[in-house]
């Protein structure tokens, strides 16, 4: 299991010990996209969802996401989360809406995973509130393609 923080020398899972780790400024981007039909996204963007704002309410459910995230993978540490941001974007070509959530803090480990949780819970909100017009609308993309702050340094993904 050499190269895999998150088991012990004996290959049992546990949390990696941050405490000896530095604080510092640490951010994260995610991105991801709902596909559906070119009809439910103009139901989206003309504001005809029976459910309401269904970008308005997803970007909130993003933001909750990023909060809860220690909360809903097992390992991951609870964070001072200093900020959240979710761009929802209608994209015709698509068609359907491209998410992009950025989130930072100021600690001993990084937000990667609040920033993919943040996407993935967006998207799965969206989802939700149209599913009554179409239930094969497709979730994906789903990955980080920024990091900057602590050991690792600054990864850009193409």
């Amino acid at each position: 299991m050499a190269g895999l923080s998150h088991f012990d020398s004996d290959g049992k899972a546990h949390m990696v010990d941050v405490s000896d780790k530095p604080v510092t400024a640490r951010t994260a981007i995610a991105e991801g996209s709902i596909r559906m039909t070119s009809d439910t996204l103009a139901l989206i963007t003309e504001g005809r969802a029976d459910k309401g704002d269904v970008l308005g309410i997803a970007r909130i459910a993003g933001i909750m996401g990023a909060k809860k995230t220690a909360e809903l993978i097992p390992l991951c540490h609870p964070l001072p989360i200093t900020k959240v941001a979710l761009e929802l974007t209608p994209d015709t070509a698509l068609p359907g809406i491209r998410i992009t959530a950025t989130v930072k803090t100021g600690g001993q480990t990084g937000v990667e995973m609040e920033a993919l949780t943040a996407v993935s819970t967006a998207a799965l909100t969206v989802y939700d509130m149209v599913k009554a017009v179409q239930k094969d609308m497709e979730i994906g993309g789903i990955r980080l393609t920024f990091k900057d702050g602590g050991k690792s340094g600054r990864f850009e993904n193409p």
